[in-house]
Order: C-alpha cells, then structure tokens, then sequence
C-alpha cells in the first residue's frame, strides 16, 4: 500500500525497493478477505482504511447505524477489499484515469493544510507499489498538526510498518493518516480543529525521522501536493 523512501539519510536502490515490497505486503489485520473480526481499540474508518473499502458500504453491509459503534469480537463481512478482483479492477481503473471524474477537483471540497513544516523527500506514485502519500522530512519532536478539522478515527501502532499512526475522519467521504510519529497527544473520537497539534514527528515503525501523510476519498488514494493549500495559507475552520 504504502512505499517509503528515505532518500536524505539512505542511500541504496536495494533498499529502497524493499521497503516497497514490504509496505505493499503489510498485514492488514484480522481478516480473511470476506470477514474481520474486531479487536479492541478498531474503528470502522480504521478498518475501512487497512481493507481498502469504504466506510458507508461496511456500515451498509454490516446494518451499522452512525456513529458506527462496533464491540470487541464482532464479525464484519467486508465488500471485497484487497483481495476482491472489482476492488482491484476500480483502483486500477482510478490509476488510468476511468474515475477520475468521481474524485473531487482539488481545492473545491476541503481546505487541507500542509501536517508539518519540511521538505518531501517521497512523492505520491500511482504505480503498482508506489508511495500511497508523501513523505515529509524533519527533526525528532517536531510538531504535526491535521490537515483540515475531522474527528480522530484511529490512534496506535498495530499495523505493522506504520509505527505510531493516526487517522482522523473528514465527514463521511474523507480521511487523512499520519504514520511513524513519536508521541501522540489525541484520543480516538476527538474532535480537531485545523491546525490543531496531534502529535510529534519520529521513526517509529521504519529508519528515519519524518511524517508519511496520506489523503484518502473513500478508499482511493490521493496526491496531497495536489489538495493541499499554499504552505503559510490562512487555516479555514
């Protein structure tokens, strides 16, 4: 799903290339493709997010009503996710161009404004494999902050690969994650302003210090350069 480069600090084509192959590898979690069974500490936007599905189909499938309340043990039956040829079929299909007309224009939905300060050292790729998001070079302890107000969906580091990550939810259709950070300082179910500090930059999870950031429309990855606004823009709340 997600590749990370760490072109500053390594050097190395070898390296490079598997760590793609192991983020394209990760464990998604407890699932078999058609079931997943819920653990402690899930939400339905991190499940949504690690099966590569959507939240209002897994709502629709499993009858949960909003706010999506899910309890420890639960079966969910799945839409696909990674292992379904449709599913495979729409992302490659959203990668040539055939939905690109469903996907909002950039800059007419949400203000989204840049996570941290730094330079990108992993541009987004659409390619098999390719970086799923930026990556944001910086210190340790540098500050990050969400890209646009949402509720936070996810907190933690069970998803091997990712370290200590966070995704927050921007209404029904939007979310971001922010991966390898090094303290936390938000709670599943909290409500953000833009702007607002979720965390601290780190390595947890992979080699280097810096902020792998993702935006997702519903289960479709987007360029953030392409969303996010003029870094110094005024936040919008």
């Amino acid at each position: 799903m997600i590749c990370l480069a760490l072109g500053l600090l390594l050097t190395g084509c070898s390296c490079k290339s598997r760590l793609s192959r192991d983020y394209d590898k990760l464990p998604k979690g407890s699932y078999s493709g058609k079931s997943y069974k819920v653990k402690r500490g899930d939400t339905l936007y991190y499940i949504a997010w690690i099966t590569d599905n959507e939240v209002s189909d897994l709502a629709r499938i499993n009858k949960i009503p909003s706010p999506y309340n899910l309890y420890v043990g639960q079966n969910l039956r799945l839409s696909g996710g990674m292992t379904s040829k449709k599913s495979t079929n729409r992302r490659k299909n959203s990668i040539s161009g055939t939905l690109l007309a469903k996907l909002p224009p950039p800059g007419t939905s949400i203000y989204w404004h840049w996570p941290t300060n730094g330079k990108v050292v992993q541009n987004y790729s659409s390619a098999d494999g390719g970086n799923k998001g930026i990556d944001i070079a910086g210190v340790r302890g540098q500050p990050i902050y969400t890209a646009a107000k949402g509720k936070v969906a996810y907190v933690g580091n069970q998803l091997r690969g990712y370290g200590n990550l966070i995704i927050i939810k921007h209404g029904e259709d939007f979310i971001t994650a922010y991966a390898h950070n090094d303290t936390t300082v938000v709670r599943n179910g909290q409500d953000l302003k833009a702007g607002q500090k979720i965390a601290t930059m780190g390595s947890s999870g992979t080699y280097s210090v810096f902020l792998h950031f993702q935006i997702r429309y519903r289960a479709t990855a987007l360029d953030p350069q392409s969303y996010l606004t003029p870094r110094g823009s005024p936040l919008s709340y």
